[in-house]
């Protein structure tokens, strides 16, 4: 082989070494396509229509989560039955219950970031009944105690100004009868590995809640470091600002591609 062959042979192979790294450089910098979104106790996935049609109108690919609310396992095991069906990298929000299912959800491979939504985020060791019990609850209020059959539901007298106060009254109405039997035992139950220890977390806070006092959450999210967006709205605040969770979402999704 002469040098001069070599030598082209060189700058063929290091054209080509370039290449390959360029498409693995512009590939490992797309942006996150997958949300996947959580709902949590006294609700059902119909209420993210709002944040679905916000982020698909953005090229997002939305895959709701319906919690049986049957035990913390098992609404850990619903969600991660839809993160294997993701074809790359998620992101996963979940509001108040679902923030405690994507705590423990979220170590799943395949999930890059995790986003709160009013939503309790327990450590390991830590259930959701820990924090609830960390401030007073608002008068409105109206979770009641467990049924005969281990089963929380929301006063009907209540559930309006107590879960969704900045929603219609015929929209209230709906959500209470469509709110999901919830299992006591998800409550108490504490977490094993929580997935904000490992991956990057952000966290809106309701400042209207008046199910998840506004400064439990605050107090949770600065615990974890969790980067915070503070929304004024109900404990339905994905209902009633669907723009404005979809936007943290978003940028949870960009910011997260971008590391």
């Amino acid at each position: 082989m002469t040098t001069s062959t070599l030598k082209s042979g060189i700058i063929a192979l290091t054209v080509a070494l370039s290449s390959v790294t360029g498409v693995v450089t512009e590939t490992s910098a797309q942006a996150i396509r997958n949300i996947v979104l959580v709902h949590g106790a006294f609700a059902d996935g119909s209420g993210y229509k709002g944040v679905y049609e916000a982020l698909t109108k953005q090229g997002y690919h939305v895959t709701i989560v319906q919690n049986p609310l049957t035990s913390l396992e098992d609404d850990v095991a619903a969600t991660r039955l839809v993160l294997d069906a993701q074809d790359g990298p998620a992101i996963l929000a979940g509001h108040s219950w679902g923030g405690a299912v994507i705590t423990e959800a979220g170590t799943h491979p395949k999930v890059a970031g995790l986003v709160y939504i009013a939503a309790f985020q327990p450590d390991n060791g830590e259930s959701a009944l820990k924090w609830f019990q960390t401030a007073p609850p608002a008068a409105e209020n109206g979770v009641l105690p467990p049924n005969e059959k281990g089963i929380v539901y929301y006063d009907k007298e209540k559930f309006h100004a107590g879960f969704c106060g900045d929603l219609s009254k015929e929209e209230a109405a709906f959500m209470y009868a469509s709110q999901g039997a919830f299992y006591g035992k998800c409550f108490v139950t504490p977490i094993t590995e929580a997935a904000w220890r490992t991956k990057p977390s952000f966290g809106i806070v309701a400042t209207d809640d008046k199910s998840i006092n506004p400064d439990i959450q605050r107090s949770m999210y600065k615990r974890s470091n969790t980067k915070v967006t503070e929304i004024k709205g109900s404990h339905a605040v994905y209902i009633s600002q669907p723009q404005k969770v979809a936007a943290v979402i978003i940028q949870a999704a960009k910011e997260v591609a971008g590391k």
